[in-house]
């Protein structure tokens, strides 16, 4: 009986292609060279079979291993290539992990392909671990069932791309908990800002009302005859009211501006309606400054939310008669690049080159100086730049310290002048003063305003009713129709000033002239009150606008209809 290692030199002998013709070379002299040529090659192929750094075996798909190399058996943990060389019926248990199941599959590919290339499984050693290993397998054409392996250890390559994908479902892990942390943690100060914008909304809102009422009795005091030390802590006063009510129109508008309460209506309006009215406005204000206010407006149109423009545009004169300390400032526009650059030049103080790129930060504060005692607090410029994003214009900045500021921003053209509209009545001088012993209808649901605006009115010869809702002002009014009704919009209840105004305007049977008075100064306040077709005035109420408002409203054209229901801005 033939030893297992004559076997495996058999095996040997078969796979390098030799048989008994090697037995018979002395007999044949010309095969002698040829036959020790293929000796040579016979002996170089075992050599690098038994050197090989990959495993190497000879198999039959019928019998088993025949043959393996040294690289095989060190691979799989065995002292000698014949402790590999297992019958068919061995395989399942000492080499594949995926047992019979495994072979069936590799021998069905076999027999259909001829070869398997690139097969990657798990081989087990002698100890009972497991190696990853890519194998090439190839069926012997000329012999039957005869199979040809070469087996490549890939386990620390296979384990450490185990280890990188575990590290990356890991990391993917920890991303998708940290995004979760964070979206939590974004909606939570959402929410707080949330909380704080409408808290802050509420506050402001709620504020307005006793600095409506302290307004208007610091107003009444300043048209009195008083001695000068008082007339000068009167004055001292009404500068302090007029920072507070700026402060909080600031603080609204970024509440309502951060809550994206403020949505764009554009439309298409002429330069000249949005910039002649305040030339006018900064007309006063620049002579009472000492300077001098100049304007150029080309005749085109634009494309533009009216309201929020001129809220920019107002910052920036603002801001040019604040802090310029002598010469002028200039209002104007050019076009520019398919838009049109509305400008405004002033000769003021200038900005440091370092500090343009903070200026537009809140309660960021432009500078000192004249204009000391009303700084305000740096809002103004933090709106502009709210606004201009949420319209998409670019606001631009030039300075030199010392010579002046231009502050710009970029409008759309449109392609053709607006229609004609109706416009609201102007105010325009009258000839003589309606006011003095004109009977009028106060309606607040706050006592204090209601003092502070009879005790105003009546220093200017008119006499006062006052009401807090409809029924108290059917019965303040006694039967006898008011001239005119200056009513609060929130009163208590759900009610508002329009609804008392209809009921008397319903008692009476006149169309008897109403002025709109609230501090609410949100969008759907706003286009509520343009339905009602009446003047309308925001708290805190500048006196000077309500009494040519008043005025307006009592000379010739008494009885209030077809007056504009535009909301003052300030």
């Amino acid at each position: 009986m033939p030893k297992p290692s004559d076997d495996q030199h058999q095996a040997l002998a078969q796979l390098l292609g030799f048989g008994s013709h090697s037995a018979r070379k002395s007999h044949y002299p010309e095969l002698v060279a040829r036959l020790e040529e293929l000796e040579g090659e016979r002996n170089r192929y075992k050599w690098l079979f038994e050197h090989a750094v990959h495993g190497i075996f000879q198999a039959s798909i019928h019998e088993g291993i025949r043959a393996a190399n040294p690289a095989l058996a060190r691979m799989l943990n065995y002292d000698t290539p014949e402790e590999a060389l297992w019958a068919l019926t061995d395989l399942s248990h000492h080499l594949f992990i995926g047992g019979e199941e495994e072979l069936r599959q590799i021998r069905h590919i076999l027999s259909q392909q001829h070869g398997l290339f690139g097969y990657e499984t798990r081989l087990r050693r002698k100890d009972g671990s497991a190696i990853y290993v890519i194998m090439n397998l190839l069926l012997k054409p000329d012999e039957d069932g005869l199979v040809e392996g070469f087996v490549a250890d890939v386990t620390e390559r296979k384990l450490a791309q185990l280890r990188l994908l575990q590290l990356n479902e890991e990391l993917e892990q920890r991303v998708a908990e940290r995004t979760c942390e964070l979206r939590e943690a974004r909606d939570a100060a959402e929410a707080a800002n949330l909380s704080k914008d409408k808290y802050l909304a509420a506050a402001s809102h709620d504020l307005l009302q006793p600095l409506n009422a302290a307004r208007l009795l610091i107003s009444t005091l300043r048209e009195r005859q008083l001695p000068q030390n008082e007339l000068h802590l009167v004055e001292r006063a009404h500068q302090a009211l007029e920072g507070a009510e700026d402060l909080l129109t600031d603080l609204l508008d970024i509440s309502k501006l951060d809550q994206a309460a403020i949505k764009p209506d554009i439309d298409i309006y002429s330069l000249d309606d949005v910039l002649l009215p305040l030339v006018s406005e900064f007309q006063s204000v620049a002579a009472a400054a000492g300077l001098q206010l100049k304007h150029y407006i080309p005749r085109v149109a634009i494309k533009t939310d009216f309201r929020l423009l001129t809220r920019i545009l107002r910052n920036f004169l603002s801001n040019a008669c604040r802090y310029t300390d002598q010469g002028s400032v200039l209002v104007g526009a050019r076009m520019r690049a398919g838009a049109l650059r509305i400008e405004v030049w002033d000769t003021g103080r200038g900005i440091p080159e370092e500090e343009l790129g903070s200026i537009f930060l809140e309660f960021n504060q432009l500078g000192i100086g004249r204009s000391a005692k009303r700084s305000g607090v740096g809002l103004g410029l933090a709106i502009v730049d709210r606004i201009a994003s949420m319209l998409g214009y670019q606001v631009l900045v030039r300075s030199k310290p010392g010579r002046g500021s231009v502050f710009s921003i970029d409008v759309p053209l449109a392609e053709a002048m607006p229609r004609e509209r109706v416009a609201a009545p102007t105010v325009v001088p009258q000839l003589g003063d309606p006011l003095p012993g004109r009977r009028l209808l106060v309606i607040d649901n706050e006592e204090s305003i209601l003092l502070s605006m009879a005790a105003l009115l009546e220093q200017w010869g008119c006499t006062v009713v006052t009401a807090t809702d409809e029924q108290s002002a059917m019965t303040a009014l006694d039967g006898v129709a008011p001239d005119a009704i200056l009513a609060d919009y929130h009163l208590d209840r759900g009610l508002t000033g329009w609804d008392v105004v209809l009921a008397v305007r319903g008692r009476f049977a006149q169309a008897l002239p109403a002025v709109m008075i609230t501090a609410d100064r949100s969008d759907q306040c706003r286009q509520q009150l343009q339905g009602c077709g009446v003047p309308v005035l925001n708290k805190p109420v500048k006196p000077g606008k309500m009494r040519s408002v008043l005025s307006h409203l009592l000379a010739g054209n008494g009885n209030g209809n077809g007056n504009g229901g535009g909301q003052d801005s300030g």
